[in-house]
């Protein structure tokens, strides 16, 4: 899919690739329900979710509702590198009508605060 646009407005707003073969209503469906489920995981080390520090760079819903996620995390040396992909998949694996999903750690672009939403800079009071 190339066609990209922001799931949401704001610093954090992940691309989303949509599928073309699905109604609107249920991609809407499916949009709103994938974010509700990224915003269940959450780093242990900070008390905010990983939507909302905006740690998600991309969700591609393909015809066939298979979900591939881009992600990154706060720090390379974060110490739940290996196990955060595997949450973020079971998360987003539980979504009515997804049929697979993949989530891959990216560092490029790296992350910044500038990403975070304002519910975690209030969560994290940094402003």
């Amino acid at each position: 899919m190339n066609d990209q646009t922001p799931i949401q407005d704001g610093p954090n707003a992940p691309q989303v690739s949509p599928g073309s073969g699905l109604p609107p209503e249920e991609l809407d469906r499916m949009t709103d329900d994938i974010i509700a489920a990224l915003k269940t995981v959450y780093d242990p080390e900070i008390p905010s979710d990983i939507y909302e520090l905006g740690l998600i760079y991309r969700v591609d819903i393909d015809d066939d509702r298979n979900v591939a996620i881009d992600m990154t995390l706060t720090a390379p040396g974060c110490p739940v590198a290996g196990e955060m992909p595997g949450w973020v998949e079971n998360a987003v694996a539980a979504v009515p009508g997804v049929q697979s999903v993949k989530a891959t750690i990216i560092f490029d672009p790296p992350w910044d605060q500038s990403r975070m939403s304002d519910e975690a800079r209030v969560a994290l009071d940094m402003w």
